[in-house]
């Protein structure tokens, strides 16, 4: 047998011990279509979307002057920290640093800061406090104008603000009113009786709450029987209305009650000179 006649034979060998089925070429098992023809009187479910075609879709920063504006100054808003207008008109897709009319309303906006030595924008938010001692005088300088502060406004200014606040109501410093469906932080006030026994505003023994707590107020019925018992009589607003007698309106027309007209009298400047109620008598000559 020739050179080539064995190579040739050997090379066959080796393709019948080859293994073909982790090949690529070797073609997939043929799947079943997933849109199968749906059998007569049932029909066929459509795909589920989330598309929520209730809502506009986000087109971004759009083309109008005042649309890009409110963007901005709202980025500017969640920015703590000053940024510049490069910067802020990337990350807003806005041409502030292109465009002179939008950048004129976006620097003239009451709640715009710009600093000409750094070239800087801030938001001027409505408290400026970075501490929580400063907080606390906040607090109090509202809480003597006669009210309260919203917990969501400092936040706005400081986002450590409801830390600060928990630690000051711990303290005794401050005020808390919170939801009652969650228990988040709602108002905060100036606490000016401070827990000590100096100022008496120690807090109520676990005792007397308890007491206070077990109170039950009883109904309008059973108090009524309670005060007639002791000899009291309930007051009008506890007692209810009282009851109307009945209308004596006669019923007919609408408009049809008597009425009293004045009567105006004139001539007034003959009074005591010619009386009135008598018929004129000429004088004979």
């Amino acid at each position: 047998m020739s050179k080539l006649a064995q190579d040739a034979a050997a090379f066959k060998s080796v393709l019948q011990r080859q293994d073909y089925t982790s090949w690529h070429s070797q073609p997939p098992p043929i799947e079943k279509a997933s849109d199968e023809i749906a059998p007569s009187g049932s029909k066929k479910k459509r795909p589920k979307s989330n598309i929520v075609y209730s809502q506009p879709a986000d087109t971004g920063t759009g083309t109008n002057v005042n649309t890009q504006l409110v963007y901005a100054v709202n980025h500017l808003k969640s920015t703590h920290n000053p940024i510049r207008l490069q910067d802020l008109a990337i990350l807003t897709s806005t041409p502030l640093d292109t465009d002179h009319v939008l950048l004129e309303k976006f620097k003239t906006h009451d709640r715009v800061v710009w600093d000409p030595k750094t070239d800087l924008y801030s938001y001027k938010h409505e408290f400026n406090f970075r501490n929580k001692a400063a907080l606390l005088t906040e607090i109090q300088r509202q809480t003597r104008r006669g009210g309260g502060i919203p917990v969501r406004a400092l936040k706005e200014s400081w986002k450590e603000a409801p830390a600060a606040i928990e630690e000051l109501e711990a303290e005794g410093e401050v005020l808390v009113t919170r939801t009652t469906k969650d228990g988040q932080l709602k108002m905060v006030f100036w606490n000016e009786v401070k827990p000590t026994e100096e100022s008496g505003g120690m807090l109520v023994e676990q005792e007397f709450l308890d007491l206070w707590h077990e109170l039950k107020v009883p109904n309008d019925v059973d108090l009524l029987k309670q005060l007639s018992s002791e000899g009291l009589q309930a007051t009008t607003a506890a007692a209810g209305p009282a009851p109307k007698g009945p209308s004596t309106k006669k019923k007919g027309k609408k408009g049809t009650a008597t009425r009293t007209r004045q009567v105006r009298i004139t001539n007034t400047h003959l009074k005591g000179d010619i009386d009135l109620s008598k018929d004129y008598v000429p004088i004979k000559p």
